[in-house]
């Protein structure tokens, strides 16, 4: 942050503790006029006030609060740009790519940094990580086991879940059933193909779709007929004059999704005759789909999590819509 900001959140917090300390101090003199221990002449519903002092405990307390918290804040981050004594931070906040992540991680690890994240990840390491190994490897430990085998392992399967919620449910959701322009992965519906090395290949490198916005081809009536026949594909009811006006129109979708529509898993077109809608099956989703187009991104994981855990979690992810007793 900027050394304006950096300053201003310094002088907000200690101007919080000083003044902290100053009611403190200020309420532990005796400015009543009364001894201590008197009457204070005040009466409410058969109590009366006396001149007691705060409780010894109560401010012994309150000033350990203080000193711990000035404490916490000179040996730890927390007064704008001042790192702390101790030089700890949770992670590199400077970096920009995977690459930069990556060679900041192996340089607090090289150096001993107090690093939090580059800790973590020592640890998960040590911990687990021959597990991963022995789970996803054969006996000999040079080569990946086949994913449809890891896949009837239960406890391959397990550690593979759990990678799972771990990375990818906070865009397909705990139970991998997706939400709104992310795929449920266990309907059987592949935009890629659901084969077992396909699906390593989508989380080993990514995908990018791009659905390009049509409004300006087809027009707004264009639009309405194209939205018809697509409808009409999976079965629903539509007006049948504009769904054979839309027919005609669809020629410049078949070129991705095929002159049936059933798709195309070289580009990631989906099949429309399943009434499978990652961006919502509406007519009204529908539009706006042909309108505006779709832009999904799926990252790349290879250089994040290594292929013996991209391996588990494939065949986690196979496993949701294929039988892995066979």
């Amino acid at each position: 942050m900027t050394t304006f900001w950096s300053l201003w959140i310094i002088i907000i917090t200690l101007g919080t503790f000083a003044g902290i300390a100053a009611i403190l101090i200020w309420c532990t003199k005796d400015k009543m006029g009364v001894e201590e221990g008197e009457d204070m002449g005040h009466e409410y519903d058969g109590i009366r006030e006396i001149n007691n002092p705060l409780p010894k405990w109560w401010s012994y307390m309150f000033w350990g609060t203080i000193i711990f918290g000035l404490l916490y804040l000179a040996l730890y981050p927390g007064l704008g740009n001042f790192k702390g004594l101790l030089g700890w931070q949770s992670s590199d906040q400077t970096v920009r790519s995977i690459e930069q992540s990556k060679t900041s991680i192996a340089d607090a690890q090289q150096g001993q940094q107090l690093n939090q994240y580059a800790k973590e990840l020592d640890d998960a390491e040590a911990r687990f990580g021959e597990t991963f190994k022995t789970l996803a490897y054969d006996e000999s430990g040079n080569a990946l086991r086949p994913i449809t085998k890891i896949a009837a392992d239960p406890e391959a399967i397990k550690v593979g879940q759990r990678l799972f919620i771990q990375n990818c449910a906070q865009c397909h959701g705990s139970d991998a059933r997706g939400q709104l322009g992310y795929p449920n992965l266990g309907d059987g519906a592949w935009l890629y193909g659901g084969e077992a090395e396909t699906i390593k290949t989508t989380v080993m490198q990514g995908r990018i779709g791009v659905m390009p916005a049509w409004i300006d081809t087809l027009g707004k009536d264009g639009v309405k007929e194209v939205t018809s026949y697509v409808l009409s594909l999976s079965g629903r009811k539509v007006n049948a004059k504009e769904a054979a006006a839309g027919k005609q129109r669809f020629v410049v979708c078949a070129a991705c999704h095929g002159t049936d529509g059933k798709g195309n898993p070289a580009f990631g077109a989906p099949d429309l005759t399943d009434n499978t809608w990652l961006y919502g099956g509406s007519r009204r989703a529908v539009e706006a789909t042909i309108v505006h187009g779709r832009q999904g991104v799926m990252p790349a994981w290879k250089d994040i999590l290594g292929e013996d855990k991209i391996q588990l979690i494939s065949a986690y992810v196979w496993g949701l819509s294929n039988d892995t007793d066979k």
